[in-house]
C-alpha cells in the first residue's frame, strides 16, 4: 500500500501553533520514514535550534520515569512548554513501545504545554531510536524550551545519549552498584549532572561520595572545565527539585561560551553520517540481492581476493 499523501505545509504550521496532534502526525512520519519526510524536515529546519535538550540516562530501576515527570513539574512551574520523548523497549510483536506515556506520567498527559512520546527502541542498541534525532527536531521546532529525552535503560550502551543531548544528566541509586557501574559504562564521562535518586535509602551518602571522588579523578579538574555536580534527590517526593534545575542552569550558563554550539555542530555531523550510511545500507540492500555482491563474497572466501578491495568495488558500483 502506498502511503498516504501528506500535506507537508499544513502540518508544520498546525504544529508551530500548538496542535499536539500534528507533532503526533509529524513523529510518526519520522518514525515509518515516509517519503515526505525530507520536505518535513527541510520546513522545520529554520525553527529549530531554541529547545534545551536534555538526555537522562542511567540503569533500569534508578527512576528515571519518575525522575523526569519530577523534572517536567519544575519546568512547568517556570512556565516553560516541554516535550518528552520516553524510549522504550520494543515489542517482539508490534515493534511498538512497551511502555506507554499515560502510564508513566500520568500527572502531565492533560496539561497541552507538555507533549508526552513514547518511542520504541526497535533493537537499537545505543538506549535510543534511530529516529530520535528527527523527533527532537520535530518538538523542537513545535516550540517545546526544555525536550527531555529519557533513555530505555539499557547498560553501557547509554553513552551514546551524551551526542544527541545539551545536557546530560546520570541518575545512580544507592545499593545498586552504581558507582562501578558507571565507571565501567563511560558514564563518567558522559554525565553533566549527576543524579543520586531514592536517596531516603541507605547508603546514598556512599554513593555520592563515591561519584565525587571518581570526578576528581578524572580530567575535569582543571580551571575552565565543567565540573559535573552530584545532587541527591528523592523524585517521587519531588525532595531536590530545586538542586537539579540550578544544576541545570549552571550548565547551559556555562556552555553559553561556545560548548554549546560546538556540542551541536558534533551532533548534526552525526545525525549527517546516520543518514548517509542508512541510504548506503538500503543501496547494498538492493545490491545485495543482486550478483555482484554474491560474485564479491565468493571471491574473498577463495582467496582471490581481499575484503577492503571487494569493499573498494562494492561502494563503486553504488
Amino acid at each position: 500500500m502506498a502511503p498516504r499523501e501528506v500535506d507537508v505545509t499544513a502540518l508544520v504550521e498546525q504544529a508551530r501553533a500548538g496542535s499536539a496532534r500534528a507533532v503526533a502526525r509529524l513523529i510518526t512520519l519520522v518514525e515509518n520514514d515516509h517519503p515526505a519526510l525530507r520536505e518535513v524536515m527541510a520546513a522545520l529546519a529554520p525553527h529549530t535550534g531554541n529547545a534545551h535538550i536534555i538526555g537522562l540516562t542511567g540503569s533500569p530501576g534508578v527512576g528515571k520515569s519518575t525522575s523526569t515527570s519530577m523534572l517536567v513539574s519544575g519546568l512547568r512551574a517556570r512556565g516553560l512548554r516541554v516535550g518528552v520523548l520516553a524510549v522504550d523497549p520494543s515489542s517482539p510483536f508490534s515493534g511498538g513501545a512497551l511502555l506507554g506515556d499515560r502510564i508513566r506520567m500520568t500527572d502531565h498527559v492533560l496539561d497541552p504545554e507538555v507533549y508526552i512520546r513514547s518511542m520504541a527502541s526497535r533493537g537499537h542498541l545505543g538506549g535510543l531510536s534511530w529516529s530520535t534525532p528527527q523527533a527532537l527536531r520535530v518538538l523542537d521546532a513545535a516550540g517545546c524550551d526544555v525536550v527531555l529525552v529519557e533513555t530505555v535503560g539499557v547498560g553501557q550502551s547509554e553513552v551514546e545519549v551524551a551526542g544527541l543531548a545539551d545536557t546530560t544528566l546520570v541518575l545512580l541509586a544507592p545499593g545498586m552498584g552504581d558507582g562501578v557501574q558507571a565507571a565501567k559504562a563511560g558514564i563518567l564521562e558522559i554525565g553533566d549532572v549527576f543524579v543520586v535518586n531514592k536517596a531516603d535509602r541507605e547508603g546514598a551518602d556512599n554513593t555520592v561520595r563515591e561519584i565525587r571522588h571518581m570526578i576528581s579523578l578524572g580530567d575535569r579538574t582543571e580551571p575552565g572545565l565543567w565540573r559535573p555536580p552530584v545532587v541527591k534527590t528523592i523524585a517521587d517526593r519531588h525532595e531536590g527539585l530545586d538542586e537539579v534545575l540550578e544544576a541545570l542552569d549552571k550548565h547551559r550558563a556555562w556552555m553559553a561560551d561556545g560548548e554549546l554550539h560546538r556540542r551541536r555542530v558534533r551532533r548534526a555531523g552525526a545525525e549527517i553520517e546516520a543518514i548517509a550510511l542508512a541510504q548506503l545500507r538500503a543501496r547494498m540492500g538492493v545490491l545485495g540481492h543482486g550478483d555482484d555482491l554474491t560474485s564479491a563474497a565468493e571471491e574473498v572466501v577463495a582467496g582471490e581476493s581481499d575484503p577492503y578491495a571487494a569493499a573498494d568495488r562494492v561502494v563503486a558500483a553504488l
